[in-house]
């Protein structure tokens, strides 16, 4: 027997283990933009829930009650489609980061040099990520503008009754 496979044998097993080391930096990226996106989608479900009581009453109000309600209705459905943005650039940002993994792996196997190609990728999802996290600012910014509680509620007195 030749003992040489074997000491090759511990060199691959070697340079898959960095390799692993290597994608772990990646793996828990991946960790960090799962939570973030599931936080884009609890808001985005939480703007539909408000949309869909205001529709609700938005065909039976008047006047200024049925005003404020339409302005509210247009900056719900812009929130909606900001936070579909967000949604959208953390999912591709994510699968450039998979991109990053799987190339870090088939580069070793295959012996390719994909060191340039890999760092491109991980910078794109990095740019994905930023451009993410500033439309989830432009939704939080959009969603504060429209709590303002009214001026008849802060003051509003409730009517004496009569003794009578």
């Amino acid at each position: 027997m030749n003992p040489i496979p074997q000491f090759a044998d511990v060199s691959q097993v070697s340079q898959v283990a960095q390799t692993i080391q290597l994608a772990l930096a990646p793996v828990f990226l991946l960790a960090g933009i799962g939570a973030f996106l599931n936080v884009c989608v609890g808001r985005l479900a939480r703007i539909i829930d408000r949309a869909r009581r205001v529709e609700e009453r938005i065909l039976t109000s008047r006047g200024r009650e049925h005003d404020r309600m339409v302005a509210e209705i247009r900056v719900l459905d812009r929130r909606m489609s900001v936070v579909n943005s967000s949604i959208f650039l953390t999912v591709v940002s994510a699968c450039a980061v998979c991109l990053v993994v799987i190339l870090l792996f088939a580069g070793n196997l295959f012996g390719a040099h994909l060191g340039t190609l890999i760092a491109i990728l991980f910078s794109l999802a990095m740019l994905l990520q930023a451009a993410a996290f500033g439309t989830f600012i432009q939704e939080i910014r959009l969603g504060s503008r429209i709590i303002h509680i009214r001026n008849e509620v802060l003051y509003h007195e409730a009517e004496v009754e009569d003794a009578s």
